[in-house]
């Protein structure tokens, strides 16, 4: 039994796909401490639930995925809290970025400020056409701090990310498809079939491996870690698994293969 959230609204089907759906639908599903938290618990859930096997994220109707933050509640930030608060959300997207199971966002509308940093946790994005993505937050006098300059900068290179980052432009997504923002832009109508499809093709593979990938591309950019060393020890940790032993057995028996996650 999926738990009853007061922002956010969970949908696990048979197949193993956990949807979390933002819902503030009246506030454009802003992100505010409260939804952080439940998003923190709808992504553990789904990491300890074995029969979750895929996540989409994405936003009520279809104007936004998530339009921002709360500003209101931004109001009543000094330095110190202030902080904290942005420690706070880099932790849950964090665990996001990190999740051994694959995360797509399914970007409906706008996905400005935090909306865009959470977007840019998950592992891939598709838009619909009518997306818009930005960091609008010099516009209020602050800096993104869910970790958008550093995904930005990631994702698109460090010019073209100063220059949205300061000047707090938007992109509609043709550009951000070209920019490499996001994988794939579709209808609105087809946008969460599309992240279905995607996502049951890559369940199809060979569990341990897909959390591997993640990890091993993840480890590019950490300063903690050697990404060629973790992906020779993520190699060897493969060849040791059940899956390994079915995906070449089913390869050289010219057959599909039965992964188990073992």
């Amino acid at each position: 039994m999926l738990p009853l959230l007061e922002n956010l609204a969970l949908d696990r089907t048979d197949d193993g796909i956990l949807t979390i759906t933002l819902n503030r639908p009246t506030k454009l599903n802003a992100l505010n401490s409260a939804t952080i938290a439940e998003i923190r618990q709808a992504m553990q859930l789904a990491l300890d639930d074995e029969r979750v096997r895929g996540i989409i994220i994405t936003g009520s109707g279809d104007k936004a995925f998530v339009a921002g933050a709360d500003i209101a509640e931004l109001t009543g930030l000094n330095e110190v809290n202030g902080r904290r608060f942005a420690e706070q959300g880099q932790e849950v997207f964090c665990l996001i970025e990190e999740s051994p199971k694959p995360v797509i966002a399914a970007v409906n509308g706008f996905a400005l400020g935090g909306g865009c940093e959470l977007a840019m946790a998950c592992h891939m994005r598709v838009a619909s056409e009518n997306a818009r993505f930005g960091q609008p937050e010099v516009n209020l006098g602050v800096v993104p701090g869910y970790g958008g300059t550093q995904r930005l900068t990631q994702l698109v290179g460090k010019g073209k990310a100063l220059e949205l980052l300061m000047t707090g432009d938007q992109v509609k997504a043709d550009e951000a498809l070209r920019l490499g923002l996001v994988n794939h832009v579709v209808p609105a109508a087809e946008l969460l079939s599309f992240c279905r499809q995607l996502l049951t093709r890559i369940l199809a593979k060979a569990p341990l491996a897909v959390g591997m990938v993640i990890d091993c591309v993840n480890a590019y950019y950490s300063p903690e870690k050697s990404g060629y060393q973790t992906e020779a020890n993520s190699f060897g940790r493969c060849c040791g698994s059940a899956d390994f032993r079915e995906g070449t057995q089913a390869f050289l028996e010219k057959r599909p293969a039965q992964f188990t996650g073992a």
